[in-house]
């Protein structure tokens, strides 16, 4: 696992999400209020760094203690450009 340096060149190999689970199965991108510059806004708990996926713990946490509903850290590891628009 290594952590993002920003100015290194270094691509994204990988994403982490938290993920909802409905009741009827099906999954969902969790999100959670967040504070930006001194906005609230909503964001969806998902990046390519793991220390900072692993910083969203409790909000992810809150979202499954509130909704009920479990909450998975999963980790995509496949990698397809599906466009490429420069």
């Amino acid at each position: 696992m290594a952590e993002w340096k920003g100015g290194t060149g270094q691509t994204i190999q990988r994403l982490y999400a938290w993920i909802a689970t409905e009741e009827d199965g099906g999954e969902g991108v969790v999100t959670h209020e967040v504070v930006i510059d001194w906005r609230t806004m909503i964001a969806p708990l998902v990046g390519a760094d793991r220390a900072r996926i692993e910083s969203f713990r409790p909000l992810a946490r809150n979202v499954a203690r509130i909704s009920g509903r479990p909450v998975r850290l999963i980790e995509f590891s496949s990698r397809e450009v599906l466009e490429d628009s420069a």
